[in-house]
């Protein structure tokens, strides 16, 4: 950690400062999880130990609720499973994640003190747990998981106050980082990283956080490395300069961003984005065609009805009715893609939307224009390096590639492979799997250039010895890459 420090931000409190030069592609510092665990509704499916998504799962034999890889992660979890095991056989059940995150917390704490490394900065009970300020509902919540708490903490542990159970379910409930599965693409759990939470809010920072999951394929475990997140530079970092991530997404309007950051973080986000409310206009304007814009109302009644539109979506989407949501969003671009501009928000989702349904239901061709559209806009409201632009431009390479437009493709991934060497370095798996890509397209773009008929050719029969399968279903109905920090809904 002696490439940061501690100071007092002004109008923010604590926060971190580069006490060197950094440039992208750098790693500024990486730091092991307090404890993490996985989300209630995927802890069948995911493994307890590192994290990742495998079809079938060997259950541990005592408490019946932790779910591992193999015997290789199950004992290198077991130093946090163990008395989490026993106090789930003595409760009847498991609790949910956030009282399970306390409790490995607390005995994590109990055992090696409040620094469990020297790699520490900050304390929990250094950290803010904004109790004061939480919401009624929030409170109720609150109390039921504590009370919870007490009757799943075992007897034989040592005992805590009310008061310091309140303040790590508060640090964990405005400080809880997404753990994401082994490629990034799906959050799977929550885990506690102290000296993350000094990282302070930028809408436009010069930061970004990736989970980088390590290895514990070794079967001895004194090969393994940790999981770890790793705090990098987007751009030219001075020594001195305050470090910045992104607490939500910068697509959403200034005006909503600093909602979610009041109703999630409790502060006041008075960045020079927010302030000048930058790209606003462009989230929410009218399309210029030769000079001439729609007028105000036209673009209103537009995105209103886009609005709607996208309520009916959401809707037909949870029931995995793919065709409606087809149908849906055809009807809402074919009427709203004259009037709104091409980086409006709401023209973006359904761009997106029926870029992903199409490449599941096999339309590539659709779904590659869409994707297009959608990575055209991205780039015009986003950070050049920014994780979200990497991964859309990912997914529209590859969804180019499957329609057959080699060169495109070609050319997305390559620019994901860019974004995502700043923004995930070249040891995440992401990053080799785009390696993979950029590797393959290249050698195909080769070949369509010195000969299209015969690549098509080839290309026909690759596909009918080895038919493409069945996209993975569209999952999520939120767009694009998720907060940074977790909250519980």
């Amino acid at each position: 950690m002696e490439n940061v420090a501690i100071f007092d931000s002004p109008g923010k409190g604590r926060g971190l400062k580069a006490t060197k030069e950094f440039w992208p592609g750098d790693v500024i510092f990486s730091e092991p999880s307090l404890s993490a665990v996985v989300f209630d509704s995927l802890a069948e499916r995911i493994c307890h130990s590192c994290f990742r998504r495998q079809e079938k799962l060997q259950r541990c034999g005592q408490c019946k609720f932790a779910h591992y890889c193999d015997r290789t992660c199950q004992r290198a979890g077991w130093a946090e499973h163990k008395q989490e095991c026993s106090a789930i056989k003595a409760y009847g059940k498991a609790p949910n994640e956030n009282i399970r995150l306390v409790a490995r917390i607390m005995w994590r704490l109990d055992k090696e003190g409040s620094v469990v490394s020297d790699m520490q900065l900050t304390t929990l009970d250094e950290l803010e747990d904004h109790l004061n300020d939480m919401q009624e509902d929030d409170l109720k919540e609150l109390k039921v998981d504590i009370h919870n708490f007490l009757d799943y903490w075992p007897r034989t542990s040592k005992q805590h106050t009310i008061d310091d159970i309140s303040h790590i379910f508060g640090v964990i409930n405005c400080n809880g980082f997404s753990v994401s599965d082994q490629r990034g693409l799906q959050t799977v759990g929550v885990g506690l990283f102290p000296n993350l939470c000094l990282v302070n809010h930028d809408c436009w920072p010069n930061c970004t956080v990736i989970l980088n999951h390590g290895s514990q394929s070794a079967v001895n475990t004194i090969f393994h490395s940790q999981r770890r997140i790793e705090l990098r530079p987007l751009d030219k970092i001075a020594e001195g300069e305050e470090l910045t991530v992104a607490y939500v997404d910068y697509i959403n309007l200034s005006t909503e961003r600093q909602r979610l950051l009041k109703t999630q973080y409790f502060f006041d986000c008075t960045c020079e984005h927010c302030t000048n409310k930058t790209h606003d206009d462009m989230k929410m304007g009218g399309r210029e065609v030769e000079g001439v814009k729609p007028t105000d109302e036209q673009v209103k009644e537009a995105t209103d009805y886009c609005f709607k539109m996208m309520e009916k979506m959401d809707k037909a989407r949870l029931n995995a009715d793919y065709h409606e949501v087809v149908k849906i969003c055809k009807q809402c671009i074919e009427k709203s893609e004259p009037i709104l501009a091409e980086t409006h928000i709401y023209l973006l989702r359904m761009w997106s939307t029926m870029s992903e349904v199409q490449a599941y239901l096999q339309y590539f061709e659709d779904a590659a224009e869409y994707a297009r559209k959608m990575v055209e806009g991205y780039t015009k409201l986003y950070h050049p390096n920014n994780a979200a632009l990497g991964m859309a431009a990912m997914r529209a390479g590859v969804t180019h590639w499957q329609a057959g437009l080699v060169e495109v493709g070609h050319a997305m991934i390559c620019k994901a492979y860019g974004i995502l060497m700043v923004t995930h370095g070249p040891t995440h798996p992401i990053t080799k799997d785009l390696e993979a890509m950029r590797v393959q397209t290249e050698m195909e773009l080769r070949m369509f250039k010195q000969n299209e008929y015969v690549y098509y050719s080839m290309r026909e029969a690759a596909l009918k010895n080895k038919p493409m399968s069945m996209l993975h279903e569209p999952k999520s109905v939120e767009e694009g890459i998720k907060n940074l920090f977790h909250r519980r809904k």
